[in-house]
């Protein structure tokens, strides 16, 4: 990694995964725009990719809230000058929080003052916390800001780890209280079997860009279409066809009232409630009946 000729007049930073790009997040990244304006600098968030854990522990790495394009476009919506993107390997894995600090954050970004979340950690085994890190400040000259936690309604803090608990027991409104904006899947629209469209329902079938991307519980859902002509309600079917013999997951969205071509676009498809869980009809026709119970039901959530 070279240093950023921009950057050069130093900078206020965090560092994190940043996954979600929740509401706790969002304070930090809030609270990081405001101390950079304060002292004439940029504002930088110094991220990963792939997350930490893919590469030092597989099997205890999370299913992802934001698979890559999706952080990207969550981070746009925020008040940051800069986002560094780190690939994450296990040259950087073997860095304490001391080499982090001088060879990333000091050599390469100038750092003169930097916030971290109440329960931060980076650097080899997280052992970057909040003082070791202040010890580091006061050595090299560089400020320490702690941000505190942003609590859920239910009074306890907001985590990547409490959101993907609600997602996948199909929670979508603790969801939603931990993020602040709807639970979302993004992808590439992609050829299907056609077989929606020979119901009356066609569809956008949904390619997702990472297979750690979590999903939550089978069934049909009511979403809110983002895509370049605008936003479309509409309804989503996640998981097999059973009434096909089809037990392939998949990712099919019906858009209400949508006419065009769709096919190679990137969507955002928003969840908006669940309506029910996938289940298996005598034929086609007692299928196409219940899809119509379901835009039915789809519509009046949406409005």
């Amino acid at each position: 990694m070279t240093p950023i000729p921009a950057l050069a007049g130093g900078t206020v930073c965090t560092v994190g995964t940043f996954d979600g790009v929740h509401r706790g997040h969002r304070l930090v990244l809030d609270r990081l725009a405001t101390a950079a304006r304060e002292r004439g600098l940029p504002s930088v968030l110094v991220t990963f990719a792939p997350h930490p854990l893919q590469v030092v522990n597989l099997a205890a790495a999370p299913p992802l809230l934001t698979a890559g394009v999706e952080k990207t476009e969550c981070l746009a919506d925020s008040p940051l000058d800069y986002v560094v993107v780190l690939p994450f390997t296990r040259t950087l894995a073997a860095y304490d929080a001391e080499a982090f600090v001088d060879h990333v954050l000091r050599d390469r970004l100038g750092l003169r003052h930097l916030l971290i979340g109440y329960d931060h950690g980076f650097g080899r085994g997280r052992s970057g916390d909040v003082s070791v890190l202040q010890a580091l400040g006061a050595a090299r000259g560089f400020g320490v800001e702690v941000v505190p936690a942003v609590e859920g309604s239910d009074g306890r803090p907001i985590s990547s780890t409490s959101i993907r608990r609600a997602i996948a027991g199909g929670d979508l409104d603790r969801a939603v209280d931990g993020l602040g904006r709807p639970y979302a899947i993004a992808g590439t629209v992609v050829a299907g079997a056609g077989r929606g469209r020979d119901l009356g329902f066609r569809t956008l079938n949904i390619a997702l860009p990472d297979v750690h991307k979590l999903l939550p519980p089978d069934g049909v859902y009511a979403v809110r279409v983002q895509t370049r002509a605008g936003a479309i309600g509409g309804m989503m079917n996640l998981g097999g066809r059973p009434t096909f013999g089809e037990a392939e997951r998949t990712v099919e969205v019906h858009g209400f009232d949508v006419n065009g071509d769709f096919y190679g676009q990137w969507v955002r498809v928003d969840l908006v409630s669940r309506l029910r869980e996938t289940q298996r009809f005598e034929g086609p026709e007692a299928l196409v009946a219940q899809l119509q119970k379901d835009e039915a039901a789809a519509r009046r959530l949406l409005g």
